[in-house]
């Protein structure tokens, strides 16, 4: 889904600052990481490269067993050590800043090496294009082999998405497989793949030898299923699900407009527990999409952070799955329900251009901090892209909430058409909540 341009929060630049506002790791975390390679940083005296290496189903870095937890984005990764992680995802931009951060907290990172997609004019029948592409990713694996906070590269980002006949796909990326085989063999190639299809998987294994580790991206309830699906089609390496999340719009239920209707923060950290629990389980690395803030359907369908970096549920979800902790030992608030006032059990709401809406909201905070509720309305998107491609922002009509407080809001004033509600709920302590509901106007 992620592609490379698409994420909206820069990098900080001031690395000393996030460091040092990094959340120090429970006694558990400890002990839930203590079979973990030990980080070295870039930044002290015996940093050094590392040699990386695929051992049956697992991954080891110089020796040590190495599991993969970690998010894909561009958001501050200052908050992520504490919270368990050991690993960041990119897609395809020069992993150069991203290396050095993440050295300097001790993660490490799956760096993207971005094969173009066909479905966006890559053209595989053109061998000048294949060249050009593959001289340009050595020139990148070239240069950044010997950093010691890279775990592996990452080929591609689903490729083979949209097309009625996949074949030219494959010995592309085996073609860029071999060429990181030859000039770094110290880290080894992961392949991307949208879930495994029916046969994916044995296409990719058969075609690409040189891709030793496994990426999927799935949503949902298919977690629960993604390694036995890709054991049936014959890889017995290591599997990492390369982007994960508790539900894909494409999975989502549907207004009579086709509106999919978003979980709240709250309902997504109950599935993403789940999800990850299931994953450990399964000797799966896990990489959560998308530890940034993107608009796609919404702004927060998968962002893990809000615009200014406050985080959400979800990322206790992460801590309790990898023995970390929620930054500061805060708790974020709790969004119950989010209702039509004057039909609780309507999903979405529907009044005439003359009336008005009005909605109610169940939400606590655990740490009994003072919550602000901000409420905001925005139309419904509908440039919506494919495999994560860009989208635009809808338009927001900042004046459409007549009347709103923290138990509820009146909307009104709205031209015929179809919208959403929007609430975010914060605790003042660097945590939020958030939710929404599509609502047509007639």
């Amino acid at each position: 889904m992620g592609t490379r341009g698409q994420i909206t929060i820069s990098r900080r630049t001031v690395l000393a600052a996030l460091a040092a506002s990094v959340p120090l790791m429970s006694a558990s975390a400890t002990r839930a990481q203590s079979d973990l390679a030990t980080p070295v940083l870039p930044g002290s005296p015996d940093a050094r490269p590392v040699t990386v290496t695929v051992a049956g189903r697992g991954i080891r870095v110089d020796g040590q067993p190495f599991a993969v937890r970690g998010v894909a984005g561009d958001g501050p990764l200052a908050l992520l050590p504490g919270l368990g992680a050991t690993t960041v995802r990119s897609y395809g931009e020069d992993p150069g800043p991203l290396l050095d951060e993440a050295g300097l907290l001790g993660l490490k990172v799956i760096a993207g090496l971005w094969v173009g997609q066909p479905r966006q004019g890559a053209d595989y029948a053109d061998a000048a294009f294949r060249a050009r592409q593959l001289a340009e990713l050595e020139a990148v694996v070239t240069r950044y082999r010997e950093h010691p906070a890279l775990l592996m590269w990452g080929i591609g980002n689903e490729v083979e998405v949209e097309l009625a006949d996949d074949t030219p796909v494959w010995p592309v990326i085996e073609e860029v497989a071999a060429m990181v085989a030859r000039v770094d063999p110290a880290h080894p190639s992961l392949a991307v793949l949208a879930e495994t299809g029916t046969d994916k998987v044995e296409k990719l294994r058969r075609a690409a030898p040189s891709v030793t580790v496994l990426g999927l991206n799935s949503y949902g309830d298919a977690l629960y299923t993604v390694a036995e699906r890709s054991r049936k089609q014959g890889w017995d390496g290591p599997i990492i699900v390369t982007e994960l999340g508790a539900l894909g719009q494409w999975q989502a239920a549907r207004t009579p407009w086709g509106a999919p209707f978003e979980p709240s923060s709250s309902q997504k950290a109950i599935q993403l527990r789940r999800y990850l629990t299931a994953l450990e389980e399964a000797q799966v690395g896990a990489i959560l999409f998308l530890w940034g803030q993107k608009q796609e359907v919404t702004p927060t369908w998968h962002s893990l952070l809000l615009p200014d970096g406050a985080w959400l549920e979800a990322a206790e979800a992460m801590a309790e799955a990898w023995g970390g902790q929620a930054p500061g030992g805060n708790q974020a608030p709790r969004i119950d329900t989010l209702r039509v006032a004057t039909d609780p059990s309507a999903p979405y709401a529907s009044w005439a251009a003359e009336q008005e809406g009005s909605f109610t909201l169940d939400a606590v905070e655990p740490g009994s901090d003072l919550m602000e509720v901000r409420w905001l309305v925005m139309a419904e998107s509908t440039g919506r892209g494919v495999g994560g491609d860009p989208e635009a922002v809808p338009e927001l009509y900042p004046d459409a909430v007549r009347q709103s407080g923290p138990t509820g809001a009146r909307v009104s004033g709205l031209a015929p058409g179809h919208y959403r509600l929007f609430v975010e709920v914060r605790d003042g302590q660097g945590a939020a909540a958030t939710a929404n509901m599509p609502f047509e106007v007639r």
